[in-house]
């Protein structure tokens, strides 16, 4: 089977394990790049504190690179750290190349020095817009991104600010653009992988399902809450930057409650903790203390899983002709 995404990351699957921030570690990312996905370290992944300061992070996200080399000789991808503002940029572009890493996903941030740097250096670009546009999709793509995650209103974690769903994004950019087209948000098997592809995406990226694979570092607690629940279960309130999804915990009814009450943007997001609310649900378990933020696809996810059989699931359509292994 001829496929772009294939072809431009050297996996054998189009599909793209999501950068779940700390939720990811080198055991996640490997397992995931060993089976023919593409395994992706977010921020802070493989820690069990948050860092100090902008060095510390970047030191700690040097190790645990090296770390997913020891794991795999397959190719994966690391997230361009997004401070609030983009100033910490090249420090962290040097690093990922300094050790050989050749996927960088940007999230959000359109920029032609950030984008020359990387295609300078050879490595290859996914582009992930917050709210994905036919505007910012053309713009990636003139600046040099490879492929374009179009991200539905289904995903979780931070979700787009307009209110589009997955079937609906993903024709909508692909129709705008020349470059593949991944669709996110709400693919919890291979009926979301089937239908997303019918769409015209060349490949898949999940979230969710991998919170609940053997390898993430999640509490357990989140695993089965996530296993045990249906997207019935799920509240949805307003907050910074827009909106967020969670299943229920113990602040998550306090928040659901002044969502009721027309409570503003600002005072939510104090309320609700900021991002530290997903460190001490996710992460600690905490769950008076924080939200378990999920994308609408949580309904088909049954069982804690190794990841590699996640992703043997996902792409049981997919003979992998395209693979190439290791290709350095």
């Amino acid at each position: 089977m001829n496929n772009r995404v294939t072809e431009i990351l050297h996996t054998r699957y189009p599909l793209i394990q999501a950068p779940l921030y700390f939720l990811t570690n080198a055991e996640l990312v490997a397992a995931v790049s060993n089976a023919g996905g593409l395994g992706t370290l977010g921020p802070h992944g493989g820690q069990d504190s948050l860092p100090g300061s902008r060095y510390i992070a970047l030191d700690r996200m040097r190790e645990e690179i090296r770390k997913i080399k020891k794991l795999t000789d397959n190719p994966f991808a690391a997230t361009l750290i997004n401070g609030p503002d983009m100033s910490f940029w090249r420090p962290t572009a040097e690093m990922l190349v300094e050790e050989g890493v050749e996927i960088v996903l940007i999230n959000e941030v359109l920029n032609a020095e950030i984008y020359d740097f990387f295609k300078s250096n050879r490595i290859k670009i996914l582009y992930r817009a917050l709210t994905p546009t036919i505007a910012n999709s053309k713009e990636a793509e003139k600046l040099g991104a490879d492929i374009i995650i179009a991200t539905g209103f289904d995903e979780g974690g931070t979700v787009p600010s307009r209110v589009i769903g997955t079937f609906s994004i993903v024709p909508m950019i692909v129709d705008s653009v020349k470059i593949p087209v991944i669709a996110a948000g709400g693919i919890g098997d291979v009926r979301g992988v089937r239908a997303a592809m019918a769409l015209g995406a060349e490949g898949v990226f999940a979230g969710s399902l991998f919170l609940t694979a053997r390898e993430n570092p999640a509490d357990e607690k989140v695993k089965r809450l996530i296993i045990n629940s249906t997207a019935e279960d799920l509240l949805l309130f307003r907050t910074l930057p827009a909106y967020y999804r969670t299943l229920p915990t113990d602040l998550s009814s306090k928040l659901a409650e002044l969502e009721a009450q027309g409570t503003d943007r600002e005072t939510m997001f104090k309320v609700m903790n900021g991002y530290h609310s997903l460190w001490q649900a996710m992460r600690l378990g905490n769950f008076d203390q924080g939200v378990v933020s999920t994308g609408t696809g949580i309904s088909v996810i049954k069982s804690v899983r190794p990841a590699a059989e996640i992703v043997s699931d996902l792409m049981q359509d997919f003979s992998g002709s395209a693979y190439q292994g290791h290709h350095k």
